[in-house]
């Protein structure tokens, strides 16, 4: 039993490890059924939900050196939510799903160390995606260097046109 015990807390490090973040949510009022819809949405998004003792879970934020803190939110039914990818999109499943359901609740998070509430976890839910940011990074990056190419055409260009015109005129 005790080899199974550290098996699961084992996996669950792993877990914890291979993700920069993890969200804390309560999932007591949930049916089996809503649940499976809850863990589809949040594979779409890259992430994953994990129910696990809290007794197991406590001992595996310790070993990833997940802040103390974290401990406060391991009661109850409660489930972790991991993922590979952006914290954003799986924050703005995890409260849509709550609008929905009016069931489930984002207790607290971990970003890259941090502890981070559930307005935290909200406010994060309001960004766009990751790769919406980026589009944005990279079109006001661009911005700049296509106005200072277009201003250094101009004196090539206005003076073809009045040459143009010249040669119309001639």
């Amino acid at each position: 039993m005790k080899a199974i015990k550290e098996n699961i807390i084992s996996d669950l490090i792993e877990r914890l490890n291979a993700s920069p973040f993890m969200v804390v949510v309560d999932y007591s009022a949930l049916t089996v059924d809503q649940f499976e819809t809850l863990r589809v949405q949040l594979v779409d998004c890259g992430a994953g939900v994990h129910v696990t003792k809290n007794s197991y879970a406590k001992r595996a934020a310790v070993a990833v050196d997940m802040p103390q803190e974290i401990a406060e939110f391991l009661s109850g039914q409660t489930a972790l939510v991991t993922g590979e990818q952006d914290i954003c999109a799986t924050a703005k499943v995890l409260k849509d799903f709550r609008k929905q359901t009016e069931k489930l609740e984002m207790r607290a998070g971990v970003l890259d160390g941090k502890l981070l509430s559930s307005d935290e976890l909200n406010a994060l839910a309001a960004l766009p995606p990751m790769d919406v940011l980026r589009a944005q990074l990279l079109g006001t990056l661009q911005s700049p260097a296509s106005t200072f190419v277009r201003l250094l055409n101009e004196p090539a260009s206005g003076l073809a046109r009045v040459l143009r015109l010249k040669g119309e005129q001639g």
